[in-house]
């Protein structure tokens, strides 16, 4: 399997389909590069360079039992790129993916990055606050550590339904979308599991975002029952400089693989990509 070896001795595992520009997928919690298929089959027949790699703890990568901490998985995602020495790279998030790419930005620079897309992402930050009542309340949070924790095959099925907006009406997702998500999240750790859940909920990206001197690309659903768009992609449009926001109506946290949805973010992901 293609992997490459962290400075702390993580083996990361990734997909690397296509020639050309790079485009480099990060996936969201649980899941794995596997989610990005649909995107870098897009990417490969559009001429582009598509990459996916599995975060720590997630998919095929080391199993390890700390490191879940977005410090970490930036500089993860810097010894990728050096790794396979990418230049002129396009990134692309999901979720939280979104903190660890804003997080890369501000640990790293963009001397590699051409542009970035944000989609459901968490940025800027996903708790509730006095100054960001809009987010998330603690109790969420807590709710799914505790789920975790208490039997994590049954939440991972139950957490799907709201993922993908299963239940909601005339919604387009399929069993086939739910199995997967439970497939992905039992390849990830237990550990890893709660730990990102302590992760993407107390970290704020509001300085790296600042830092972005690049063209993105936000992409939210006002539907989002994961990650509510007012608290995250409407914020995030307005720190970085160069953002353009396009928010899908009716649109779930599962954007990337949910059809009808899929193929209107790949339609907008190839014309931002060929600018």
């Amino acid at each position: 399997m293609p992997t490459i070896t962290t400075r702390d001795g993580a083996e990361i595992f990734y997909k690397d389909w296509g020639q050309g520009r790079p485009v480099v997928f990060l996936h969201g919690w649980p899941l794995n590069g596997d989610a990005w298929q649909d995107q870098l089959k897009a990417v490969a027949d559009a001429g582009f360079r598509g990459i996916a790699h599995d975060r720590r703890g997630h998919g095929r990568s080391t199993p390890v039992y700390g490191g879940y901490d977005f410090d970490t998985f930036a500089d993860d995602l810097n010894d990728l790129l050096t790794e396979l020495d990418l230049r002129d790279v396009t990134l692309v998030a999901h979720s939280m993916g979104g903190g660890e790419l804003a997080r890369y930005i501000g640990r790293h620079g963009t001397g590699r990055v051409r542009s970035a897309v944000l989609l459901s992402a968490i940025t800027p930050l996903m708790f509730q606050t006095p100054s960001s009542p809009d987010g998330v309340p603690q109790s969420v949070f807590d709710d799914l550590r505790n789920g975790l924790l208490t039997e994590r095959s049954q939440f991972w099925k139950d957490t799907a339904v709201p993922f993908f907006g299963a239940n909601r009406d005339g919604n387009t997702v399929t069993q086939g979308n739910q199995d997967a998500f439970w497939y992905m999240g039992m390849a990830q750790t237990l550990q890893g599991g709660v730990d990102c859940v302590n992760a993407f909920g107390s970290t704020d990206f509001t300085d790296d975002l600042k830092k972005f001197d690049i063209p993105t690309l936000v992409v939210h659903g006002d539907d989002d029952q994961i990650v509510p768009v007012e608290a995250t992609a409407r914020k995030s449009a307005e720190i970085i400089p160069d953002a353009t926001l396009k928010v899908y109506e009716g649109g779930s946290h599962g954007i990337a693989l949910v059809p009808g949805e899929k193929e209107q973010f790949n339609r907008d992901l190839l014309e931002f990509l060929k600018r």
